[in-house]
């Protein structure tokens, strides 16, 4: 299982002290909920009111500061208990720009300065929180940004990137490098006259862009961003916020959140959708972190012998299904979508978190716009302390509706095991991989033909429809396709297998019924060097190089066309279980390392009938009966062209060594 970061000086391992419980509670269960929305902080130039919910405080303190990072304060205003465990103090003059943190004592002792749990704006590194009208924020024509149309689930193509991944690179042509500014860049071109940033993804033709965790995190200084620095950001601190290290400026509360809303719009009307790496399973430390100097203990899980529960493999683990961590999670991801417009998010490790509030998610985005789109890991690191029929993971995806789940299961087909980087599979020509595969083409659906005994690791079906499967050969996580090609295959083998091969893997991807996926710059034989998790890596291994885009454009164009393919053509995204049934079928073929299925008639209306889609990891042409009549070519020997590019007639077709054919009538 993933660990992404291993930067956990603060984490404690021993147990938390839960002395504090007040003895009108007689469990977590029992702390009162807050009534009405969890906001801290509610400004007006005539006065501020904060707010704190810590129901077994004796007393709390709001302390305001000139700075976000130095100095003293400069007043401390005790708050007042409500009924609900909730402190308030309203403060009648104009604080706009000012900074802020709330200090609990619990037992006679002073916890220590936060800046809450619900911060929306903060000062450099996020230790402070900052007094600040939102609407302030709002780039010019953001009151008529909108989501770009999305129908269906089915129609989605995912990009994952990272934004010092994308931008960094000295020949991007991109200024902002790094930022989130960097993709609001239109017209930029490598040095060799390639387009890159956000025109390089409309030319792509990527309709959900999908971010890694851009929130406020802690493994990257923003006061010292004249040094390379580099993380995925798994170390949440104040997830309400964006990152300070992606804006031009981190000690100016106002901007980091202004440049994340024009990265939005932008990427909105370039006609695109945009995902957040939600990570609300653990926080990057336990002792010092909001939640536990806010309400301790009562926002973690612990082992029945009172230790930490660790099922993140980060030191703790959240309570989701403690009603204020529920309320909690609902609130934040609806922060994202009412201020920043939000079109999707991707729930790192979500089998920590229970069903309940998975669902209760699900069901608050339906009310704003049922088209956001939510996704996650449907496992854990370890165990997390739930009955695992309760949790959101993997095998629960049918209690789950409209939530969906990476597949594992296809992507290790594919290129074999997480856990042996050198371990390959189908692609590979390894036997004994087709029926995982086939389990991921139909979306992780039930299917008459898919023999469930002999899948890797799932043994029954886990998706109702098709949309809850996350179509990915890698991502972010692990080897990305070119090195996990490379490393599997002989020490001598050529660029044109390595070639062959990474366009046969993306073919399974994209033409699978479930929601395809890719890992950014694996559309240009991105490598990392060989490095299995690069998550604090140098610049130099994880930086897109794009000078590849030229070196390696058959295959983008490849992809390409791929992508344009899907889009054109519905029976490549049925996005119904029943249709996939009836009109999908895969045909028999002679020994192993071979798939073919054919979408029958004119599945979801497709103006071609009768497509089939055949896949060869042999490194010698292979046979496959088909039903008799005349077809047109449209993929063959690792080239595609949607117009045709020749004809089968009869009742057979050739597949090429190492590479997918498509062809219809």
């Amino acid at each position: 299982m993933k660990v992404k970061n291993l930067i956990l000086a603060s984490i404690v391992s021993t147990t938390i002290s839960c002395q504090s419980v007040k003895k009108e509670y007689t469990s977590f269960e029992s702390y009162p909920v807050r009534e009405g929305e969890l906001t801290e902080m509610d400004y007006s130039p005539s006065e501020t009111k904060f707010s704190l919910w810590s129901p077994v405080a004796d007393e709390v303190k709001v302390l305001l500061y000139e700075s976000g990072h130095e100095g003293s304060a400069y007043g401390t205003h005790n708050m007042e208990r409500g009924e609900d465990g909730t402190w308030t103090v309203t403060i009648k003059e104009d604080l706009h720009g000012k900074f802020y943190t709330f200090n609990v004592k619990v037992d006679g002792k002073w916890l220590g300065d936060t800046p809450g749990i619900m911060a929306k704006a903060v000062g450099v590194n996020g230790r402070r929180a900052a007094v600040l009208d939102l609407d302030t924020t709002d780039p010019e024509g953001w009151e008529n940004d909108v989501r770009p149309a999305l129908n269906s689930f089915a129609d989605i193509v995912v990009y994952e990137m990272h934004h010092r991944d994308f931008s960094l690179d000295s020949v991007s042509g991109i200024s902002n490098k790094g930022k989130f500014l960097a993709l609001t860049e239109q017209g930029t071109k490598s040095s060799l006259g390639e387009m890159t940033g956000i025109d390089h993804l409309k030319e792509l033709g990527v309709n959900h862009v999908h971010i890694l965790p851009s929130y406020d995190y802690a493994s990257v200084d923003e006061s010292q961003l004249n040094k390379a620095q580099y993380n995925w950001g798994y170390d949440p601190v104040n997830y309400n916020v964006p990152d300070g290290s992606y804006s031009t400026d981190p000690y100016n509360p106002a901007v980091r959140i202004k440049e994340f809303k024009q990265m939005v719009q932008a990427l909105h009307k370039a006609g695109i959708r945009v995902v957040l790496d939600v990570v609300y399973n653990h926080t990057f430390n336990t002792e010092n972190s909001n939640f536990e100097l806010t309400v301790p203990g009562y926002f973690y899980r612990f082992t029945k012998d009172g230790k930490l529960a660790d099922g993140s493999g980060c030191g703790n683990e959240t309570a989701s299904d403690r009603a204020m961590m529920r309320k909690y999670m609902i609130e934040s991801v609806l922060h994202w979508v009412n201020e920043y417009h939000i079109d999707g998010f991707r729930f790192d490790l979500m089998g920590i978190h229970d069903i309940e509030t998975m669902n209760e998610i699900r069901a608050a985005l339906n009310k704003i716009d049922p088209t956001i789109f939510v996704y996650g890991e449907g496992w854990a690191a370890s165990a997390p302390q739930m009955k695992e029929e309760d949790l959101a993971m993997k095998a629960n995806a049918y209690k789950m509706p409209g939530i969906a789940v990476f597949s594992d299961e296809m992507r290790d087909g594919l290129r074999g095991p997480w856990s042996d980087d050198k371990d390959g599979a189908f692609l590979i020509g390894n036997p004994g991989h087709e029926m995982s595969v086939m389990y991921g083409l139909v979306g992780c659906i039930p299917h008459p033909q898919v023999i469930n005994d002999s899948v890797n690791y799932s043994k029954k079906p886990w998706a109702t429809q098709p949309t809850q499967m996350i179509s990915y050969v890698s991502c972010h996580d692990d080897m990305c396709l070119a090195d996990r090609i490379k490393h599997t295959l002989p020490a001598d083998a050529s660029e044109a297998e390595r070639i062959a091969l990474h366009k046969l893997a993306e073919t399974f991807v994209f033409t699978s019924q479930g929601v395809p996926f890719i890992f950014a710059g694996d559309e240009v034989m991105r490598d990392k060097k060989g490095v299995h998790n690069s998550y604090n890596s140098p610049d130099n291994i994880n930086t897109i190089d794009w000078k590849q885009k030229s070196t390696y454009r058959e295959v983008f164009d490849y992809i390409k066309t791929l992508i344009a393919m899907r889009k054109a053509h519905p029976a490549f995204r049925m996005g119904d279980a029943d249709m996939v049934r009836k009109h999908m079928e895969f045909l028999t073929v002679e020994g192993q390392n071979v798939i073919a299925f054919i979408l029958k008639d004119n599945a979801n209306g497709d103006s071609w009938k009768n497509i089939i889609v055949a896949f060869n990891s042999r490194r010698e042409a292979a046979k496959v009966s088909i039903p008799k009549g005349a077809y047109t070519v449209v993929c063959k020997d690792g080239k595609i062209n949607l117009n045709g590019m020749g004809k089968v007639n009869g009742a057979e077709m050739i597949i090429p060594a190492q590479s997918a054919m498509i062809i219809h009538q």
